[in-house]
């Protein structure tokens, strides 16, 4: 293992303890190498603000500015007193305070014409922006024959100030002086890129990159650096998948090819319709995976409807027919259950297996949750052990020690992204050899985040609708522009109804939590006004209360929210599905695999507060049978906001895929990437992983190489030594799973 001494060395020497101590408890940085690779967020031309209109509240920031005003105001009859500085940069003000003894020095020192950087949190008082006792740094590189020869004058002296990440406890600045500390440190770093790849790419070595990130001279030296520290992040992601996919291929597994007369083939005899050619191509790739000697990693995703569980549930019947078993997973106790209503319905007979009325090739069915009975329980785990079930569903209960399979051949994992990468692994350690694995996704994920955050699958996509599906039409109700068109949506609602159909209403929180509900995604402030009048997102007690006495008076009406008991869920859903209520008020829990072809109309509440790809989802919840879906995205955001830009996307396209970029565009990827596998978020500092999609792409085609050649990596120590960066011990398990 080849240690780099400069760069492993940990900060308590370098910068003394009190700093280290602070570096490491709130940004997470423990070595010389983790400050190194701590990259500036932007860069300050000497004077420049960030746009007073652009501050985010809330956040820490870093302005560098001049001060126009400075004024010493009393209150209190005059016993109080505080100073309040305006600051410019031509493109706006911004005002500072300072209360109480810790006004004399700012008053010294924030004179009008003073430049200075100013670090606090931006907050809003009497409507206005202000940091209030910011900290701050002079910037005087003229006033050194005054005597006041600052050290920190000379490194502020470049045209380009880096402003980091900085926290309230350490500001921008004090990071920029403890990188000049290590800086030196950046020479001795070793290349994890082949030389051949750097120079045929045309890229700067990484010691050069790293000077170039943290102290440019030219804006041309930070595109050089970031293009540079881009590729090392693609490059070394990719190398660990790929690693990971070669280890994959060298593991054996049982190859599961179907008997060519038996379960698989009797059950499609008895489909009332056929499968769209995207399903047939589909199965084809994955019965090809089945068919090999080592085990088919594969992620299908597909469009809400398009019939994932139809190709997941052929596969299972596919290894059924060649003597293995199947494990479906599900991520809630409703799922598992509908999942296995659903099947045992579309297999019929074919799922009586060891019953009087099965069919010759039939197999067991069996349900395996949390909450089932003693009895239920045991009998379900006998016809694991012995084979007499082929088909379980589950939630992870499945993965409990105590569960035994007597053959298991495939894992399918619904929802990968309510399912963690440890949950997948330990279910997968219940094979005799490893079993096949087969992830589905119903949150349509764009390519390149499927290569980074999948990468160690291989991916199928299921784009078209089946025949049958019904066209889903979206609209905006802006409840506070024009209330008279929320009045609307529940005559719409009532209109359906009285159509024979029914209903869903979508809240963003339940009610009656102690602590007040935090909205969906996406519920960020919006503005200094919205921030004034902020009001807890809608709640399904409350919402459902209202529309049973008001405007959905004479209508049954349900409710349904995660807080309820398991048995009453799976009641209310029974119900809605039979047809006896009319409208169910609810929570997201209906976002994945609730299946009611007779609910046509949906209104989702505060849609503002929830993700572009959860409203997708939601969506996808209507139109499922042969009339209409309409859906109704309700909001009291102005109509200029960035929320009603996003509503406004959901009802303009109908394409998942499209939609989960721009999703992707305006959270950006830490959410994705951190609520799909821990092991990936906090490697992504410089890419970002829509607008780098071609360097992802070459990348991974150059790890694939670069593995294939030398899987151990032996002739790239650089190589290595960034891949045991990346990994640390968390992810090295999360990798070696599998």
């Amino acid at each position: 293992m080849d240690l780099v001494p400069a760069l492993e060395e940990p900060l308590k020497k370098a910068l003394g303890p009190a700093t280290a101590k602070v570096m490491a408890e709130h940004l997470g940085l423990h070595t010389v190498g983790d400050l190194l690779h701590h990259y500036p967020r932007r860069y300050a031309e000497r004077g420049e603000l960030t746009r007073v209109a652009d501050l985010p509240l809330d956040e820490h920031v870093t302005v560098v500015a001049q001060v126009a005003s400075a004024r010493i105001l009393k209150f209190n009859g005059g016993t109080g007193q505080r100073l309040e500085v305006t600051i410019t940069d031509g493109s706006g003000q911004l005002q500072l305070v300072f209360f109480g003894r810790g006004i004399h020095k700012p008053h010294k020192d924030l004179l009008p014409g003073t430049r200075a950087m100013f670090a606090g949190k931006a907050s809003v008082f009497n409507r206005k922006m202000q940091l209030a006792h910011p900290a701050y740094e002079l910037l005087r590189p003229d006033a050194l024959d005054a005597g006041e020869a600052d050290e920190a004058i000379g490194s502020w002296a470049g045209a380009l100030i880096p402003i980091y990440p900085a926290t309230a406890k350490l500001e921008s600045w004090k990071i920029a002086k403890a990188v000049d500390m290590v800086l030196p440190s950046a020479q001795e770093a070793l290349d994890p890129l082949p030389d051949s790849l750097r120079e045929g790419r045309g890229l700067v070595p990484l010691p050069e990159a790293l000077l170039k990130v943290h102290r440019p001279h030219t804006k041309a030296d930070i595109a050089d650096a970031r293009a540079r520290l881009k590729w090392d992040e693609a490059f070394v992601l990719q190398v660990a998948l790929a690693r990971r996919r070669f280890a994959d291929a060298q593991l054996p597994a049982v190859a599961r090819v179907p008997r060519p007369d038996g379960l698989l083939t009797a059950f499609d005899a008895k489909l009332p319709f056929t499968l769209t050619d995207g399903q047939q191509k589909v199965s084809k790739e994955i019965f090809d995976g089945l068919a090999t000697e080592h085990p088919m990693h594969r992620l299908l995703q597909g469009e809400v409807g398009s019939g994932k569980t139809m190709v997941a549930l052929r596969a299972m019947l596919a290894v059924v027919d060649a003597g293995g078993q199947a494990a479906m997973l599900a991520p809630t106790e409703v799922l598992a259950q509908q999942h296995h209503r659903s099947i045992t319905e579309m297999m019929g007979e074919l799922a009586e297996g060891g019953m009087l009325g099965g069919a010759e090739h039939s197999t067991k069915v069996v349900l395996l949750t949390g909450s089932m009975g003693v009895a239920a329980r045991r009998q379900a785990l006998l016809d694991l052990v012995t084979g007499d079930a082929g088909i379980v569903i589950g939630t992870h209960a499945l993965i409990e020690d105590k569960v035994q399979f007597h053959d298991l051949g495939l894992v399918v994992v619904d929802e990968q992204h309510r399912f963690g990468v440890e949950q997948r692994d330990a279910l997968r350690g219940k094979g005799k050899q490893p079993p096949h694995l087969l992830v589905m996704t119903a949150t349509p994920i764009p390519r390149t985040v499927a290569m980074t955050v999948f990468g160690d699958l291989e991916t199928s996509v299921l784009d078209q609708l089946p025949a049958g599906r019904s066209p889903i039409a979206t609209h905006i109700v802006p409840a506070a522009d024009k209330p008279h068109f929320l009045a609307r949506a529940w005559e719409r609602v009532r209109e359906e109804v009285e159509n024979g159909h029914q209903a869903y209403v979508v809240c963003p929180r339940i009610g009656d939590e102690e602590e007040q509900g935090k909205g969906g995604k996406g519920g960020k402030k919006e503005s200094v006004e919205d921030a004034a009048e902020k009001r807890p997102p809608l709640a399904v007690l409350d919402v459902a209360e209202e529309l049973a006495h008001g405007a959905l008076r004479g209508l049954k009406v349900e409710v349904l929210h995660g807080r309820m008991q398991p048995d009453d869920k799976d009641a209310v859903m029974r119900r809605f599905a039979a047809g006896e209520t009319d409208v169910l008020v609810a929570t997201t829990v209906i976002e994945v695999g609730v299946n009611v072809p007779n609910a046509t109309a949906m209104v989702i509440m505060d849609a503002d507060r929830f993700g572009v790809s959860q409203l997708h989802q939601l969506r996808g919840r209507v139109g499922r049978g042969s009339a209409a879906g309409l859906c109704l995205l309700v909001s009291e955001m102005p109509e200029a906001s960035p929320a009603r830009a996003r509503l406004g996307a959901v009802a303009a396209t109908l394409d998942g895929f499209e939609l989960s970029r721009i999703d992707l565009e305006q959270r950006r990827e830490g959410d994705v990437l951190g609520q799909a596998q821990s092991g990936v978020r906090s490697s992504l500092r410089m890419l970002a992983v829509i607008e780098d999609e071609e360097i992802i792409a070459e990348a991974r085609q150059e790890a694939t190489a670069v593995v294939a050649a030398d899987p151990a990596l032996e002739r790239l120590p650089g190589l290595r030594t960034a891949l045991d960066a990346l990994l640390d011990e968390e992810r090295e398990q999360y990798l070696d799973k599998g």
